[in-house]
């Protein structure tokens, strides 16, 4: 309990404020009494505060009033200073406290206890046993701290705690983790000690982990109120020994034809220990078994507990009257849930082992068997089950077989495992009742001589109640069901035997070290399949309720003295360690109450369970024995909210009649001394046989509390001044009662109904009949809904439960709007209500309630009495199904209470507060969906009563639970347009299809076909009635559009809006409602839906998900074939078009083929990506679904047959234009043109060996005019007429230049027939200058006509038609739309994330940088240049697009064979045609650049020259310097570097000769000194550096010194490698002339001016100490691709001296 102190105001006072009462003390009024006689009037305690909470000792209480102060009153024998005793009526404050927020209080018999804001403890009073937790005092006289602090954290940190409860000698504290910490005396601390008193807050380890609710403390015992463990935790493994004394838990034996499994053991820890260890039995009563006096009273089984030791030496084993029964819970019968076993474990062994003169069989001996079985047939059975007890350490009775044969004679026994863990076991093995008496049966080896009683034992079968195991055929399961049917209508606790078994098993199923020895004939049993799946009480409950709303699942556990039967476990036994009592598992406890010797526990159905001693009648009832819970005795309707306990009575504070609380007591008579004795006193007390009404209740208010100790009574109440307070109590009231009525009708009606399915056998017993089950009556489909049904109600009821214990808890504590779940969290209950409403529904349509009729009407009897009463009907001769409608559609009546006592709060409040406006929008809430779920009853019925008259052949395909009927067309309001003459049309409309029915005239009634319009892809519009006078609505659907004709524009306009209606909810997924509030007036022309075709010839029996507009496929989406094709992309216009994805399988390999790219119009159309099922790979562009435009096709992989690789041009799925083609597999590769997937035009082909052919092809051979050289440049150069073989005239031309001429035959290198003329012309001075080098090239395709395809498409994607021709404009609209289609896709598509800086580049991209028309001048032309070096980064725009495929097939065709140094001259002019051509796309693009060779003028720095610079005249008076513009040096630095690789290795290979000659001159040369070396290249002397710099010093430079004259200006030279262009390369050699002359000039000291002469020798100097190893392939290089209007300036100087260098080099003889 918390509340938040203020200062001199609280929330209390400020709510008070606002509901408009006084604060004159009208809340928290506290009123005194004892006892129960007509005379006695409540005498009323002023405080100047609202009492929040008040606790009674046995002569003192404690009072907590608003503000966090505390208030003493009664004797206080523990103040030594003040007054040691003061009335009621004037409390004293606790001053010590004062300056603390108390929130809570507590009282025990002698001591008190306090709980402050932040979770300390105080304890004041006795203290002689510890049970304040101070040690040395034996009375504490004033409130004082007291340290709850954990031992196992260090340092030990301080336990928050939240309430407190106090005994006699002992105290329990409550933490924040719902833990339980003890301390005082006694077996009631629940700790593990024998030393006492503890006077240190411990933890009881026993209940640590689990979740604690509340505790409570009777005189010598403790209670604790338990949140039951989720499934999933209760599996985990339980201990499989005790934690005390070291024993089994569970012990098994395992015979030869029967298993026995007990876990009845009984801990010797359980009595009290003593000081000195002796153990010593707690004195007890131990009534003997006794026949039950009334069917609602539970048969018992009590026994005395032997103390250790103590075996009864049994002589006579027929001697049964003289024995009292110890059970050792092998299998336990109890009522109501578990009793547990009496019987202590430590002095016993099962199977016989073990133990002191135990007896080697545990099952009586032959003799005793026949005379028991003698009995059995003779005398009373239930007199016989109390005499019996067995021989030796281990006691086996047949409890079981007991119990279950005098059933006729006792009828309501219900049989149930036993309790601990293991029942669970027991439930899931030996399992169902039927199967018990067979396990007990057996355990006595009367298996053969029961059959003469049970004729059909045997088979295990589907036992009743969903457990496995039963047997069919004897009349015992029949008596067991009536007997739980009879249960069920006497009891009004709504706990399930068999669910508490479910639940006990689901949550108790884990044995530890146990199933390892279970017999495999147990295991069988246990795996049978359940047979009832509905589970009635919802797990965990609502998974979005979470920790809103309080738990149902709760457990009641108990500990310490048990002499009064106040444990509630069946005994009289002490417990030292908490125990579950297993009968309260599933009652839903939401409250627990501890008198002195006496329990009560207060479900969430208003009942109260009390135990313990009855010496006063304070239980409420006079049934014996009072050592388990029974029900209190209160009239029918009254429901109990709040219990007390005192010394010796029971206060109950319950509904009545009306919502104003009434009090009941039960319990001692106190007398008054003025009153005369009545006649039936006894030393003047008198006591109740049940519960009496006080009568002065109806004065004291509305009372929200009540308290009991000691003799006293205590209610707390609020006055009632503008109704808010008396409207808190209706509401909580009424959602008491509902809860009441909601488990009525599942235990009587629901839970009934769903059991009618099994087997039932007459009371005769010999031949079974069966009634008609339910799955019969229902059929399969009716059946699930009828479980689903449960499960919906089941859920409602729990949800209402947990509803219902809040507002009765807040009703105790907080009275405010605040603390409504109903308001804040309002989804929760319009969500449960909708989803049974519709379950309901759904049941109803599909003729459930019709078919539940006959089950029912014999179940129920022809009178339903029952069902009336409870469906609250006061028709006569209803029929039975609708009075089954009625019952279920009961609960949607409560969402108008919820809106009325919303609205009767709200009306409390000024209408501007926010309390007003929560409570206002809540009843709204409430009441919108009580009217929405009314339709949907509405429509519910309609549909039903439209199935019973519709045509019975179409009624199965088209009735569906969730379907309801909107309108129909039978009344002729509605005809198809253009139908024929005897056609009949009837049109449907339900919430989720629109249905056209057709027939023919004469057989009106037989409709022979239908087809059904889903709504979700359905599309009506009104056709305008301007010309014609017909209605017509046009209605669009994916495969059909037809006009349907109204017969008045009213039944037009009703038709309309109701398909616009439905469509909509099908659309949002309402689905079931007719006409929700809120409407749109359109359903969305553009939507998301599934459909599959049925006629469309492309599209048959596929099935698209996906985006629709106006009746077809448009946006995103996926069409999945029969055959296995998947498509998933965009479509437009009902086609795929965009980028997608397919998938088609190869109906020969098991594979697929892969597509995925660029759609057009239902086509592949545009850049995409082939992967053919046969392992072969295409990339490229694709046009009508056909390979067109260029591309590449991977054939195999490295390792297969066939290995190629195609890169070029495709015209409708053939090769065809320019193309290179890879034959790894000849090492062959061809470079040319293609027709129609052959060679043909001309080409060139290189081969791995160093062959070389450039000429004709024709039909994919060598045909033609051709060249061919070899690797040692032997040349033939002629005809050909297969690929490699000479055919005609030619010449041959020898590597040393000898020729032949003539007429060729033959293959090359396999031997030529030659007919002509050899010549050897260096043998004639005047032919030697002839040379007979062949010009290569001339016959290979020119450098324009390659690639054309790829400059195309770039055109294209630019709105080009062909090259030069479009618009500009339109050219850049189509590059902002390519980068930005682009940049949704990757944004998309996470894995294809982009980052944020490649996001800005892209948009930067999208805009031309030249933003005004005009002459471009450098800040321009920079702009374009950056724009560009951007733009061919980006594979997403054109250009870089094209840069890319550009690099692709360059690398294509001078990787690999085609690194082949005859093909240099064609690969640097396919870079230039390159140039050329990207140029021309970049003036197209940037209109005003110049075009090659023009000018743009420097940027001048006088104003004026700028001022005149706009004007032309000037310019063209007087031109200024400027830049140059040339596609290479605008284009070459974007695109050679990502060439050079393969360029540079042809030029290697070129210059390898060469560059090898050079190379060993370098390595000779650089052996000498600087000084020797530069004496021998001739440097001047006084070039010469005197000293040079090293590691920062400069040093002498002396003979022999190497590698340190011009040091810097090597290191500079060296960088013409790492460059890529001729500028960059040009620039490396210009800084180092600019090195060299900056080492000259320091050393000469004076300016001075270089000669080439002077100058040459030092920079050959340098070009030797920089040991360039391809010197001659970088001169090449840049000789062949510098910029044209370089070579005449600076540079080309420069360059021209390093070009002599090297060949000076080359040349160099060494002396």
């Amino acid at each position: 309990m918390h509340q938040h102190c203020h200062g001199q105001i609280s929330v209390m006072e400020s709510q008070r404020k606002s509901s408009g009462e006084d604060s004159s003390g009208e809340r928290g009024s506290l009123h005194t009494w004892k006892g129960y006689s007509c005379s006695v009037t409540p005498e009323r305690v002023l405080l100047s505060r609202p009492v929040l909470q008040a606790a009674l000792g046995t002569r003192h209480g404690v009072l907590l009033v608003e503000g966090g102060q505390v208030y003493s009153f009664g004797e206080f024998r523990w103040k030594q200073s003040q007054v040691s005793e003061v009335g009621p009526l004037k409390p004293v404050l606790e001053s010590a406290l004062s300056g603390q927020c108390v929130v809570a209080v507590a009282a025990g018999s002698f001591h008190s206890g306090a709980v402050t804001e932040d979770g300390g403890v105080h304890m004041w009073g006795e203290n002689s046993f510890g049970q304040c937790g101070l040690s040395s005092l034996t009375v504490v006289p004033n409130p004082t701290p007291v340290a709850v602090l954990d031992p196992d954290t260090s340092p030990p940190h301080t336990i928050r705690v939240l309430e407190l409860a106090c005994g006699e000698q002992h105290s329990l504290a409550l933490s924040a983790q719902h833990e339980v910490w003890a301390w005082g005396s006694g077996c009631q601390l629940g700790l593990v000690t024998t030393i006492f008193p503890v006077w240190k807050p411990q933890k009881v380890e026993h209940l640590a982990g689990r979740h604690v609710l509340q505790v409570a403390c009777g005189a010598f015992h403790s209670l604790a109120l338990v949140r039951c463990l989720p499934p999933q935790e209760a599996r985990r493994p339980l201990p499989d020994k005790c934690g005390q004394c070291n024993q089994l838990l569970y012990t098994m034996t395992d015979k030869e034809d029967h298993v026995i499994i007990s876990d009845s053991h009984y801990c010797p820890l359980g009595v009290e220990l003593l000081a000195d260890g002796e153990a010593r039995l707690e004195p007890g009563r131990s009534p003997p078994l006794r026949l039950r006096g009334s069917p609602s009273e539970p048969l018992s089984s009590h026994t005395s507990a032997s103390a250790p030791g103590l075996h009864p030496s049994i002589t006579d084993h027929t001697d049964y009257e003289r024995r009292t029964v110890a059970q050792n819970g092998e299998i336990l019968t109890t009522t109501d849930s578990d009793i547990s076993a009496a019987g202590t474990d430590s002095d016993r062994t099962v199977g016989g082992v073990g133990g002191a003169g135990s007896q080697n069989s545990p099952y009586p001996d032959d003799q005793a068997v026949k005379e028991y079985l003698k009995k059995l047939s003779d005398t009373s059975l239930a007199e016989e089950t109390a005499k019996m007890t067995i021989a030796g350490a281990s006691f086996q009775p047949p409890a079981d077989s007991l119990d279950l044969l005098t059933s006729d004679l006792l009828p309501g026994v219900m049989p149930v495992t036993t309790s601990s863990a293991l029942n669970s076991l027991v439930s899931s093995c030996a399992s169902a009742v039927a199967e018990r008496v067979v396990s007990t049966c057996e355990a006595l080896s009367l298996k053969k001589r029961i059959n003469c009683y049970y004729p059909g034992v045997g088979g295990v079968a589907g036992a009743p109640g969903g457990v496995p195991g039963g047997f069919p055929g004897g009349p015992a399961e029949e008596r067991v069901r009536l007997e739980e049917s009879m249960q069920g209508k006497k009891s009004c606790s709504t706990g399930d035997i068999r669910e508490e078994e479910a639940e006990g098993l689901s949550r108790r199923l884990s044995l530890p070290g146990l199933l390892s020895q279970v017999s495999p004939r147990l295991l069988r049993r246990a795996s049978r399949p359940r047979v009832r799946a509905v589970p009635l009480t919802p797990v965990g409950g609502l998974p979005e309720a979470g920790e809103l709303l309080p738990s149902l699942q709760t457990e009641v556990w108990s500990w310490g003295r048990g002499e009064e039967g106040q444990l509630g476990h069946g005994d009289n036994l002490p417990r030292l360690q908490p125990l579950c009592i297993k009968c309260l598992s599933s009652k839903e406890v939401v409250l627990v109450a501890a008198g002195a010797h006496h329990s009560l526990a207060l479900t969430a159905q208003s009942q109260v369970f009390s135990w313990g001693s009855n010496s006063s009648g304070q239980l409420g009832h006079m049934a014996c024995p009072t050592t388990i819970p029974r029900l209190a005795k209160l009239s029918e309707g009254i429901r109990v909210w709040d219990v007390g306990a005192g010394a010796q009575h029971t206060l109950l504070l319950a509904d009545g009649d009306c919502y104003q609380p009434i009090l009941y007591y039960s319990g001692q008579q106190v007398r008054e001394a003025a009153q005369d004795a009545p006649q039936d006193q006894t030393e003047g007390y008198s006591y109740t046989q049940q519960p009496v009404l006080l009568p002065f209740c109806m004065n004291l208010g509305y009372v929200s509390g009540v308290f009991a100790g000691g003799q006293s009574c205590v209610a707390l109440a609020d006055r009632n001044v503008t109704g808010f307070i008396a409207s808190l109590h209706e509401l909580a009231a009424a959602e008491r009662k509902f809860y009441c009525k909601l488990s009525s009708v599942k235990n009587q009606i629901l839970r009934p109904l769903l059991d009618l399915g099994e087997n039932c056998y007459s009371s005769a017993g010999q031949r079974p009949w069966v009634r008609e089950s339910l799955g019969t009556a229902l059929g399969p489909a009716s059946t699930v809904l009828l479980q689903s049904l449960a499960r919906c109600y089941c859920r409602l009821c729990h949800l209402t439960g947990q509803h219902s214990a809040l507002l009765t808890a807040n009703l105790r504590r907080r009275r405010e709007v605040k603390s409504l779940v109903m308001l804040e969290h309002a989804s929760i209950f319009l969500d449960t209500y909708n989803e049974y409403c519709c379950s309901v529904g759904n049941f109803l349509v599909m003729g459930g309630f019709q078919a539940l009729a006959k089950p029912s009407l014999d179940f129920f009897g022809k009178c339903p009495e029952l069902l009336q009463r409870l469906a609250e009907s006061s028709e006569e001769n209803i029929p039975l199904s609708d009075l089954l409608v009625a019952l279920f559609y009961l609960p949607m009546r409560h969402l108008h209470e919820y809106g009325r006592l919303l609205l009767k709060l709200g009306t409390c409040f000024e209408v501007s507060s926010v309390d007003y406006q929560k409570l206002q929008d809540g009843c709204s809430k409430f009441e919108a969906l009580a009217l929405h779920l009314k339709r949907r009853r509405k429509e519910a019925e309609y549909t039903y009563h439209f199935w019973k008259s519709f045509p019975g052949k179409m009624t199965d395909s088209l009735r569906k639970p969730p379907r309801r009927l909107i309108c129909e067309s039978s009344n002729k309001a509605l005809t198809l347009q253009n139908s024929g003459r005897f056609s009949v049309n009837w049109f449907i409309l339900f919430n989720d299809a629109l249905v056209h029915a057709q027939g023919v005239v004469p057989y009106k009634s037989l409709f022979s076909t239908h087809h059904v319009f889903p709504l979700a892809t359905l599309w009506v519009e009104p056709i305008p009635e301007e010309n014609t006078d017909l209605y017509g609505l046009k209605v669009i659907s994916p495969e059909e559009t037809f006009t349907l004709l109204a017969c008045s524009s009213m039944e037009k306009a009703k038709w309309l809006r109701s398909i616009k209606q439905a469509v909509d909810q099908a659309m949002s997924g309402a689905g079931q409602s007719g006409s929700g509030a809120g409407q749109r007036a359109e359903p969305p022309i553009s939507r998301t839906a599934s459909y599959t075709f049925y006629k469309d010839s492309r599209l048959k029996e596929a099935t698209y998900e996906g985006r629709w507009l106006a009746g077809k496929p448009n946006g995103r989406g996926m069409v999945k074939w029969l055959d296995g094709r998947i498509y998933t992309g965009t479509f437009k216009n009902g086609l795929e078009d965009g980028f997608g994805d397919y998938v088609m399988p190869s109906k020969t390999l098991n594979l697929n083929d892969h597509y995925q790219g660029h759609w057009k119009e239902g086509k592949m159309h545009g850049i995409g990506t082939y992967k053919y099922a046969t392992g072969e790979l295409y990339e490229g562009s694709f046009q009508d679904n056909m390979r067109h435009g260029h591309g590449m096709l991977r054939s195999g992989t490295l390792n297969s047959s066939s290995p190629s690789v195609f890169i070029g041009q495709w015209v409708h799925d053939k090769k065809t234009g320019y193309g290179v083609f890879d034959d790894i597999t000849r090492g062959e590769k061809y470079m040319g043109m293609w027709q129609d997937d052959q060679r043909q035009g001309t080409g060139v082909i290189v081969t791995q060996f160093g062959l070389y052919y450039e000429g004709a092809f024709n039909n994919n051979k060598m045909q033609g005019t051709g060249v061919l050289l070899s690797e040692d440049n032997t040349t033939y150069e002629g005809e050909f007429s297969e690929d490699w073989t000479l055919n005609g005239k030619g010449v041959l031309t020898m590597a040393n230049g000898d020729y032949f001429e003539g007429t060729f035959t033959g293959e090359w290198g396999s031997g030529l027939k030659v007919t002509g003329s050899f010549f050897k012309p260096n043998l004639y001075d005047s032919d030697g200058d002839k040379g007979r080098a062949v010009k290569l090239g001339r016959l290979a395709v020119r450098p324009e006509e390659k690639w054309r395809a790829v400059f195309e498409e770039c055109w294209m994607r630019l709105g080009c038609e062909a090259p030069g021709q479009g618009e500009n404009q339109r050219a850049w609209e189509n590059i902002a739309v390519a980068l930005t289609t682009s940049r949704r896709q990757h944004r998309d598509c996470p894995e294809m994330n982009l980052s944020q800086s490649h996001n800005r580049t892209l948009e930067s991209l999208e805009f031309n940088p030249q933003q005004h028309v005009g002459p471009v001048t450098m800040e321009k032309y920079d702009r374009i240049r950056h724009y560009l070096i951007k733009a061919c980064d980006t594979p997403l725009h054109p250009l870089g697009r094209l840069m890319e495929t550009l690099v692709a097939v360059y690398r294509m065709t001078y990787v690999g064979v085609g690194a082949n140094r005859r093909l240099l001259l064609q690969a640097v002019n396919e870079i230039m045609s390159y140039l050329a051509r990207i140029f021309q796309l970049v003036r197209f693009l940037f209109p005003d650049l110049p075009e090659e060779g023009g000018v743009i003028p420097e940027p001048s720095s006088d104003p004026q020259d700028k001022k005149d610079s706009n004007c032309a005249d000037t310019q063209l008076e007087s031109p200024k310097p400027g830049r140059v513009v040339s596609s290479s040096s605008l284009l070459l630095p974007v695109l050679l570097p990502r060439l050079y690789p393969p360029l540079f290795t042809l030029y290697a290979l070129e210059k390898e000769r060469e560059d090898n000659v050079y190379w060993e001159c370098v390595l000779r040369l650089n052996k000498q000194p600087d000084m020797a070396l530069l004496a021998f290249l001739g440097v001047q002397h006084k070039f010469w550096p005197v000293s040079v710099p090293v590691l920062g010093e400069r040093t002498e430079v002396v003979s022999s010194t190497k590698d340190a004259c011009f040091a810097s200006a090597t290191e500079t030279l060296q960088q013409i490698s790492t460059t890529f262009t001729p500028s960059d390369k040009l620039q490396v050699i210009q800084l180092t002339f600019e090195e060299i002359t900056k080492e000259v000039v320091s050393s000469l000291e004076d300016s001075f001016l270089w000669s080439m002469d002077d100058l040459f020798p030092v920079f050959l100097y340098v070009v030797l100490r920089a040991r360039i190893r391809n010197l001659g392939s970088e001169v090449s290089l840049i000789e062949d691709l510098m910029d044209p209007c370089v070579q005449h300036g600076e540079h080309g100087i420069m360059f021209t001296t390093l070009k002599a260098c090297y060949y000076q080099i080359q040349h160099e003889k060494t002396t």
